[in-house]
């Protein structure tokens, strides 16, 4: 039987309450719960909903910094809305990187906790057809 869909995704952070506010002013995730004393998994969790996905904060110790990353889609019209509200919350927000035309515009940031995101406002199919022309 195939993977049917995404069930969820888990980021360990240190301060989860912080963590919880950059998503929610942030990025407009709504909170759904949060453990406090009753930890009922490996240590205090938040659950999260954006854009339909189960986002869950696990209070922890980051492993540091890579390319390794989620990407969010949203319409490029948001993205400097985007930008003005997480620079506002303090995450580092990351320079351009070169991209060919037809690619899609993203934004890039890091957390409190070194995670990186994208907030791309391109499709696969756009990206497949922009590199293929690009050959």
């Amino acid at each position: 039987m195939p993977v049917t869909g995404l069930s969820h995704i888990t980021f360990t952070v240190r301060d989860v309450d912080r963590t919880a506010c950059l998503w929610r002013d942030g990025l407009g995730a709504s909170e759904v719960y949060d453990s406090l004393a009753k930890n009922h998994s490996v240590s205090r969790e938040k659950f999260l909903l954006l854009g339909g996905i189960w986002i869950a904060l696990m209070e922890g110790s980051p492993k540091g910094r890579s390319y390794q990353h989620v990407a969010f889609q949203v319409e490029e019209s948001e993205l400097d809305d985007y930008e003005a509200r997480l620079r506002k919350l303090g995450v580092e927000i990351m320079p351009q990187r070169t991209r060919i035309p037809g690619e899609g515009a993203s934004l890039y940031f890091y957390d409190y906790d070194d995670n990186l995101f994208e907030l791309h406002a391109g499709k696969l199919h756009e990206r497949l057809k922009a590199y293929a022309a690009w050959r």
